[in-house]
C-alpha cells in the first residue's frame, strides 16, 4: 500500500491506538510464560501530563513493549493516587467558588464533593498518557481510594496497631498551616533563602544586668519557657540557676546550662521556645520545662501568646521587632542566609509543632525486616544507577518515625474508635470496634463510639501499590499476586526515594516476605538548557500535548530519550523533538523508496555481484547492534541502546545500504534483492517499536507480508545471526568511499567526475569484494593494488591510497604550509581531548554531541597522516 508523501503523525497516531484497545494488545493475564511486571507510580488525580511525567512514562513504555518482543506476558498496571493535600485544597477552591465554605458542611457532604470533583478531573492524566502512547492495560486501572484498595489499607493499620508497630502519640511534628495538617519529614522542603538574625535583650530578674540572645524568629518569643547556656561558658557561668524577664509578656523563666549550646553561634545565650522548634523540644523534655503552644493552626498568633493576637505570624514577626526596638531591647540586626522548610504539596513555610499524631515506629519496623536495607545492599534489589544505594542505607539507618495522620477530610479515615470514658479501640470496622469495646463496656452502642477524625498520610496507601493493585491482601487476588509479584522494573524518580521507593520495600517485606520489585530506575530532572528546573512557575516548560502536536508524539518519545541517561538530569531543548521527527520523516521516505520502485524478475549484472555481500553486510551490522543494544537495555542504559539503533537505521541503512541497492534511476529493481530490503527494514522497525511505537506499526504494516492481520507489537525481538564476516572487515572499503567523496567535497569537485583509485595494501579483500559497491557509491573507474599513480594520497585506516580524478591536479602546497596546518589540526586536537577527558562534559552531554566530537579527532587525525604522507 502506498503511503502518502508526508508523514502526518497524528492521523496515524489515533488510528493505531484505537486499534491497539480495540484489539485487547495491552491486556494482561497470567498464563504459561514468563511475567514481566510494571506498576505505574500513581500520578496525583489533580494530574496533567508534565515534562517529568513523559520522561518517566516513556521509559516504561519503552521497557514493557519490548518485554513483549522478547514473548514474555507484559503486564503495566495503571491507575491514580487520591492525593489527601493537592485534591482536598482543589475541591475546597471549587467549592468556595460555589460560595460554600467547607466548614460549612458535614464531612459526608465534602466527600460527597470530592468524589464528583474526582470523577470530573480524576482521569485527565490518563487520557494524556495514552496520547503519548503508554501500552498499559487499561482494563486494570486502579484508584487508591476504591473500595478494595482502602480494605487494603484499613487491613494494613491494623495489623500494625496490633504488632505495636503503630501508635498515637504527642510529639514534635511538621505543621503545614496552609493545608492545616501533619506532614512527614520527608513530605518537607529545605531551602536556603536571605534571613535577618536579631539580637535580643533579656533582663535579668532582679539584677541590673541582662543576657542576649540571636534569634531568627521574634514572633516566637511569646513562647519561650528558658535561656539556655553552656555549662563551661565563663560568660554565663553566674547566671545559672537564676532566672530571666521574656520581653513582651515579661515573663520570668529559668536560666540553664546544657553542653547542646554552641558557645560561638550568636552569643552563646539560647532561647528555649519548646513547642516550635525541635531540638528546643528535645531541650524542653530533658529539664523538664513547660511548653507554651502559641500558634493556631492556620499560623496566627493564639491566646496564649498574650500579645498580637489573631496576626498572622510573619504580620507578628514585624510587630514583635518594631515593639523591642521600642522598648530598647533590640541590639541589633543581622544578615544571613537560613534554610526553611517549605511544605512539598503547599509550598507554605512549615511550623514545627507538638501535636498528637498517629505514627509507625519505624526503628523498630526495620529492625524486625532486616531485609529493607539488606536486599538493597546485597543487589537482590538493583538500584539504577547504584549511587543510590548510599542515599538509601543513610536515610535507613537514620530513620525517623513516620507521622501517618493528616487533618483532612479527603483520604482514608483512621480505623479507630474512641469511647465516652476515652478508651481506645483499633479495628477494620465500626462493628468489631463495638464489639472488642463491649468486652470491657458492655453497654456500649453504636452511638457511644466516635470514630478519629483524621485520615491518613497518601503514601500509607501507596507504599502497599505493587500488592493492592493485585488484591494481595484479599483471598481472591492470591493467583495473580503469586503470577505478577515480585513485579520487575520499578521506573521513578530518586526525590521519591524515600517518600514512596523505601515504603514499598518495607511494606513488601513485611506483608509478604518478598520483595516488592527486582530493579528500580530512576530517572533524572528534566530541565532547560540553562540547568533550570523545568517548571510552568518559571515559564520554561513546554506544554507536552503541545509537543506532540508539533513534532509528533514519536518525535518527541525520541527526542526525549537521546538525552536521558540513568540517574543524570536532562537538559531538554526543543530541537531534540525536531531532530525525532526528521528521523521519522527519515524512515518515511525510505519505505516510500522502496516502495515507488518498480521490480524485475531478471537478475542483474550488478546485483548478481554484490547483493550477497551487501546483504551480509547489513545482516552484521543489525547482529552487532542486536547484541549491544541487549547488553545496554539489560543494564537500564536506554538512551544508549538508542542511539545504536538511530545509527543503525539512519547511517548504516538509509544511507549506506539503500544506496548499495537501489537501482540507476529509471531501471527495475530485481524483486529478491527488494523483498530482502523490505525485509530488513521490518525487522528495523521491531527494533525502534519500543521507543516509537506509532510510525513502526504503520511502516510495519505497509512491509509486512503476512498472511492474517497482525501487529508488530506481537511479533519477536530480532535476534542475532551468524555471519561469515563482521561488518569491521567491510569498513576499508566504506571508509575509502567517504574518501573520496571528501576529496570532491573539499575540492570542489562534481560527484560525476570519474575517479581512479590505487590501494598501498597487502589487504585487498575487502576492497575486493565491495569492488562494484565502492565504484557505485563513489563513482570510481577502476582501483588498481601496489601501483604508482600520481594524484591525492590520504590515509584510511592503515592503508594509504591515492585518488585521481579527471580534470584535477592537485595543488602543490609548499612545506611550511603543510607543517602549519599540521599543528592547528594538532592544536585542534588537543582541545577535543580536554573536552573528552572532561568527566563533567561526558556525563551531561548528548551522546550525539559526543560522538560528533569523536568523529572530529578521528576526521583531524586522519587529516594529519594525509598531510605528514605529503612530506
Amino acid at each position: 500500500m502506498a503511503l502518502a508523501t508526508k508523514y502526518t503523525p497524528k492521523e496515524i497516531e489515533d488510528k493505531w491506538y484505537s486499534q491497539w484497545l480495540e484489539h485487547k494488545l495491552f491486556a494482561s493475564v497470567p498464563d504459561e510464560r514468563e511475567a514481566y511486571t510494571i506498576v505505574i507510580p500513581p500520578p496525583n488525580v489533580t494530574g496533567v501530563l508534565h515534562m517529568g511525567h513523559m520522561l518517566n512514562n516513556t521509559i516504561q513504555d519503552i521497557l514493557i513493549r519490548r518485554a513483549r518482543l522478547l514473548g514474555k506476558n507484559a503486564c503495566w498496571v495503571p491507575g491514580t493516587d487520591h492525593a489527601s493535600i493537592a485534591t482536598e485544597a482543589k475541591v475546597v477552591a471549587m467549592l468556595k467558588e460555589k460560595g460554600i465554605n467547607k466548614n460549612d458542611i458535614s464531612r459526608e457532604e465534602f466527600l460527597q464533593y470530592a468524589f464528583e470533583w474526582k470523577e470530573t478531573y480524576g482521569g485527565k492524566i490518563l487520557n494524556q498518557l495514552q496520547k503519548l502512547g503508554c501500552s498499559c492495560d487499561w482494563d486494570r486501572t486502579r484508584f487508591t481510594m476504591e473500595e478494595s484498595l482502602s480494605d487494603a489499607v484499613t487491613t494494613t493499620f491494623v495489623r500494625l496497631f496490633n504488632e505495636g508497630l503503630v501508635y498515637k502519640g504527642a510529639r514534635m511534628i511538621n505543621w503545614d498551616p496552609l493545608g492545616k495538617t501533619a506532614l512527614s519529614d520527608e513530605e518537607v522542603i529545605y531551602k536556603e533563602s536571605d534571613a535577618q538574625l536579631f539580637y535580643v535583650r533579656y533582663a535579668i530578674e532582679n539584677s541590673d544586668e541582662t543576657i542576649t540572645i540571636a534569634t531568627t524568629r521574634p514572633e516566637t518569643i511569646m513562647g519561650d519557657t528558658a535561656i539556655c547556656v553552656h555549662p563551661k561558658d565563663t560568660r554565663y557561668l553566674h547566671l545559672i540557676g537564676r532566672k530571666a524577664i521574656v520581653p513582651l509578656v515579661n515573663r520570668a523563666v529559668p536560666i540553664i546550662a546544657d553542653e547542646y549550646v554552641e558557645m560561638d553561634f550568636g552569643t552563646g545565650a539560647l532561647k528555649v521556645t519548646p513547642a516550635h522548634d525541635i531540638n528546643d523540644y528535645n531541650l524542653g523534655q530533658k529539664h523538664n520545662l513547660a511548653s507554651i503552644d502559641i500558634f493556631n493552626d492556620d499560623g496566627t498568633l493564639s491566646q496564649e501568646a498574650e500579645v498580637f493576637v489573631g496576626l498572622d505570624r510573619f504580620v507578628a514577626r514585624k510587630k514583635a521587632v518594631a515593639t523591642l526596638e521600642q522598648n530598647g531591647q533590640l541590639v541589633k540586626k543581622e544578615s544571613i542566609k537560613n534554610k526553611i522548610g517549605l511544605s512539598e504539596r503547599t509550598q507554605a513555610v512549615i511550623e514545627p509543632r507538638i501535636s498528637t499524631q498517629w505514627f509507625v515506629n519505624m526503628q523498630t519496623f526495620i529492625e524486625k525486616n532486616p531485609e529493607v536495607l539488606e536486599s538493597v545492599m546485597s543487589d537482590e534489589i538493583q538500584l539504577y544507577p547504584a549511587k543510590f544505594k548510599n542515599t538509601y542505607r543513610h536515610w535507613i539507618e537514620n530513620i525517623k518515625d513516620w507521622c501517618i495522620s493528616r487533618q483532612l477530610w479527603w483520604g482514608h479515615r483512621i480505623p479507630a474508635w474512641y469511647t465516652p470514658d476515652g478508651s481506645l479501640v483499633v479495628a477494620e470496622n465500626i462493628d468489631l470496634a463495638l464489639s472488642s469495646a463491649q468486652k470491657t463496656q458492655p453497654d456500649l452502642t453504636y452511638s457511644d463510639l466516635k470514630q478519629d477524625e483524621d485520615v491518613l498520610d497518601t503514601w500509607f496507601s501507596s507504599w502497599l501499590w505493587p500488592i493492592s493493585v493485585f488484591d494481595g491482601f484479599e483471598e481472591k487476588g492470591q493467583k495473580e499476586l503469586n503470577y505478577y509479584y515480585p513485579t520487575n522494573d520499578l521506573v521513578t524518580g530518586p526525590d521519591i526515594l524515600f517518600f514512596w521507593v523505601a515504603r514499598m520495600v518495607m511494606a513488601g517485606y513485611h506483608f509478604k516476605h518478598k520483595k516488592p520489585f527486582k530493579n528500580v530506575y530512576f530517572t533524572g530532572i528534566v530541565r532547560d538548557k540553562q540547568r533550570r528546573k523545568m517548571s510552568k512557575s518559571l515559564g520554561n516548560s513546554p506544554e507536552p500535548l503541545d509537543l506532540m502536536d508539533q513534532y509528533g508524539t514519536d518525535g518527541v518519545r525520541l527526542g526525549l530519550m537521546l538525552s536521558a541517561p540513568a540517574g543524570n538530569d536532562i537538559l531538554f531543548d526543543e530541537v531534540l523533538c525536531e531532530q525525532g521527527r526528521n528521523f521519522c520523516n527519515k524512515i518515511w521516505n525510505a519505505y516510500r523508496l522502496l516502495d515507488g520502485l518498480e521490480t524485475t524478475e531478471e537478475q542483474d549484472a550488478y546485483s548478481a555481484q554484490n547483493f550477497n555481500a551487501i546483504q551480509q553486510w547489513m545482516n552484521a551490522r543489525m547482529s552487532e547492534t542486536i547484541v549491544l543494544v541487549d547488553e545496554h537495555m539489560n543494564n537500564y542504559r536506554i538512551s544508549e541502546a538508542l542511539m545504536l539503533i538511530y545509527k543503525l537505521v539512519w547511517d548504516d541503512y538509509c544511507s549506506n545500504y539503500l544506496e548499495m541497492i537501489k537501482p540507476p534511476f529509471g531501471e527495475k529493481i530485481f524483486s529478491p534483492v527488494l523483498k530482502e530490503a523490505k525485509a530488513t527494514m521490518e525487522k528495523l522497525m521491531i527494533m525502534l517499536h519500543p521507543f516509537i511505537p506509532f510510525i513502526t506499526e504503520e511502516l510495519w504494516q505497509n512491509l509486512s507480508t503476512h498472511s492474517t492481520p497482525t501487529f508488530i507489537n506481537l511479533q519477536a525481538w530480532p535476534s542475532p545471526v551468524n555471519v561469515d564476516r563482521p561488518s569491521v572487515f567491510y569498513e576499508p572499503a566504506l571508509q575509502l568511499v567517504s574518501a573520496v567523496r571528501a576529496v570532491r567535497n573539499e575540492n570542489g569537485l562534481s560527484p560525476k567526475l570519474k575517479a581512479v583509485v590505487n590501494i598501498n595494501s597487502q589487504n585487498t579483500d575487502a576492497y575486493s569484494i565491495f569492488n562494484g559497491v565502492i565504484k557505485k557509491l563513489a563513482n570510481i573507474e577502476s582501483i588498481t593494488f601496489n601501483e604508482q599513480l600520481d594524484g591525492i594520497n590520504s590515509l584510511i585506516g592503515t592503508d594509504e591510497i591515492t585518488i585521481q580524478i579527471e580534470g584535477f591536479e592537485q595543488k602543490k602546497v609548499d612545506k611550511d604550509t603543510i607543517l602549519a596546518e599540521i599543528a592547528r589540526l594538532e592544536q585542534f586536537m588537543t582541545g577535543i581531548e580536554k573536552k573528552l577527558s572532561n568527566e563533567k562534559f561526558v556525563t551531561h552531554a548528548h551522546p550525539d554531541v559526543i560522538s560528533k566530537e569523536r568523529q572530529k579527532m578521528q576526521d583531524s587525525l586522519t587529516k594529519i597522516n594525509a598531510l605528514k604522507s605529503e612530506l
